[in-house]
């Protein structure tokens, strides 16, 4: 006789529970009924570098005009937004669907160092926002010994 032995995670389905996703699933079924998303996806896409001098951030925001996005630094908090709107058109035969996407998307994140606001600039090229943060003299916090 056999031993089929089954490993018991009584915390796995629920891991793994996400309330959306059946709703979500209905709009991916019916292609024409899925809603817009801005860039693509919910949240603005970045890498985030560092060097001895400054945080690096390149963010991804194709189709934002650099005119519609907004940057905030306050210490160590960064946060990009950008007003957003998309327009889709098709046609099939003699049918046409248009749909009209408006909103804002952000991203807030803290970063380990403060930034120096004065020296910090940001430019925006081919959809790819590019921040240069400057580390603030001074504040880069203390390392203790364990005795």
């Amino acid at each position: 006789m056999a031993s089929h032995l089954t490993r018991f995670d009584p915390v796995g389905p629920l891991s793994q529970m996400d309330p959306f996703r059946s709703f979500d699933s209905l709009f991916n079924a019916f292609d024409l009924l899925r809603p817009l998303r801005a860039f693509g996806s919910e949240r603005i896409r970045m890498d985030v570098s560092e060097t001895d001098q400054a945080f690096v951030v390149r963010a991804d925001m194709p189709g934002v005009k650099k005119e519609d996005v907004k940057v905030s630094i306050n210490g160590n908090e960064v946060t990009i937004s950008a007003d957003v709107s998309q327009e889709q058109e098709h046609k099939e035969g003699s049918s046409v669907w248009r749909e009209r996407f408006q909103g804002q998307q952000y991203r807030s994140f803290t970063l380990p160092q403060q930034v120096d606001e004065e020296k910090a600039s940001a430019t925006c090229r081919d959809g790819v926002l590019e921040l240069t943060l400057p580390k603030k003299p001074g504040s880069g916090g203390k390392q203790l010994t364990v005795q």
